[in-house]
């Protein structure tokens, strides 16, 4: 589960990591009152108005600006608030912002210059460890630095048993080129940042840039995190930062009835029964000439009433030319998908697409006779490459 900046901030500071301070608002008026308050606790005379969305790039698409006086702050924040914001992680259809978040100015002047690196922790899974990767290139992409300049990004791994130690943090440190009171600071950071990952049961802690302000401050001006969702049971206040205008609307459906769904941009609707055969599908689909338009897994014990949710979210894409649904019974019997199948057809109704259904393991043969003797425009298949075939035959 992702959150916004502002409550990665929140969560950040919890746990003693130094950050860029603000205040959320989703009105202008409400961020001038913000940028009022943030003058009145840290004295800054400038401040950074950031639309807060689930995506990276935002400064690149217009969505970060500097105001130097609180006219510009509520001119900004009007511009801003309500706008379709386009960055590289969006997509061409942007994402609407309705909030912005007010944050202090601090690359104020000073005797030495700031510097901004990057800083993440995350799950090697090569290694099944916590990896702290870091470079010097902060406020950049890091796919790009990566490529161009691989030598730049270091990667520290943390051993599970004894977890992050003091020796580590300070090789870090040393690594990004500091010394004196910011490299003290940086030790702080890395250490108090590392603990927030791990006490949240978080999937990804992304912070770029983290800057050396002009007075040797290490502070988080940006952060990215992703929380790993089997674990949100664990962490209930968490889970209540979730903001589902940021999510697909059809796969906060398919959750709400326990489907896990994702939507692609083919014209093939899959309905199957587990991740595995779920992707296996997908695989041969496209091996026979057609590209899936979802993954949607309906879980081991699926029946009549999550195979129609099923039918009914796909419907939703009007790319859909057709509908594959493969299911292998073993704790779900075949014959009470099959039936769940027919239900769903004439409950929904008007189904003018192709559907090709597969059904093996228990009592399949009995649910291949309920299909074909339901007198619907369904077609069974034996084969999984049997199911493709009609696929392509159907898209044809």
């Amino acid at each position: 589960m992702n959150i916004h900046e502002y409550q990665a901030k929140q969560t950040l500071k919890k746990y003693g990591v130094a950050i860029q301070e603000g205040i959320v608002a989703d009105t202008p008026d409400k961020a001038v009152d913000a940028a009022k308050e943030l003058k009145e606790q840290t004295g800054t005379g400038w401040w950074v108005v950031k639309a807060q969305i689930h995506a990276g790039g935002r400064g690149k698409g217009g969505g970060v600006k500097l105001a130097k006086s609180l006219d510009e702050v509520k001119e900004l924040s009007n511009k801003i608030l309500g706008m379709q914001l386009v960055t590289p992680q969006t997509g061409p259809e942007g994402k609407k912002v309705h909030k912005v978040l007010i944050a202090q100015d601090v690359y104020y002047p000073g005797e030495s210059e700031t510097s901004e690196f990057y800083i993440s922790v995350l799950l090697d899974r090569a290694t099944s460890r916590n990896m702290i990767m870091y470079s010097t290139e902060g406020g950049m992409d890091i796919e790009e630095v990566a490529e161009k300049t691989p030598n730049l990004i270091f990667k520290e791994e943390v051993d599970p048993k004894i977890g992050l130690q003091g020796f580590q943090a300070r090789k870090i440190a040393f690594n990004l080129g500091l010394s004196g009171k910011a490299f003290k600071e940086m030790v702080k950071f890395v250490m108090a940042l590392y603990k927030a990952y791990d006490e949240t049961d978080s999937a990804m802690f992304e912070i770029n840039p983290v800057l050396k302000t002009s007075d040797d401050k290490i502070i988080a001006v940006d952060a990215k995190v992703n929380l790993d969702d089997n674990a949100l049971y664990r962490h209930k206040d968490l889970a209540l930062m979730r903001d589902i205008n940021e999510e697909d609307p059809t796969e906060v459906e398919a959750g709400e009835s326990n489907l896990n769904y994702v939507k692609l941009d083919g014209n093939v609707g899959c309905m199957v029964n587990g991740a595995g055969l779920a992707m296996a599908t997908m695989d041969m689909i496209k091996l026979s000439g057609g590209e899936p338009a979802n993954f949607l897994d309906v879980g081991g014990a699926a029946n009549a009433q999550t195979v129609e949710a099923g039918f009914r979210i796909i419907m939703k894409d009007p790319n859909v030319k057709a509908i594959l649904i493969n299911v292998f019974g073993g704790i779900v019997r075949c014959d009470r998908v099959a039936k769940g199948v027919v239900e769903a057809y004439k409950n929904i109704g008007n189904i003018n697409i192709p559907i090709i259904v597969r059904l093996q393991g228990t009592n399949a043969e009995e649910a291949k006779k309920v299909i074909d003797e339901s007198g619907l425009k369904v077609v069974s298949a034996i084969l999984l490459k049997d199911a493709a075939e009609k696929v392509k035959e159907a898209l044809a």
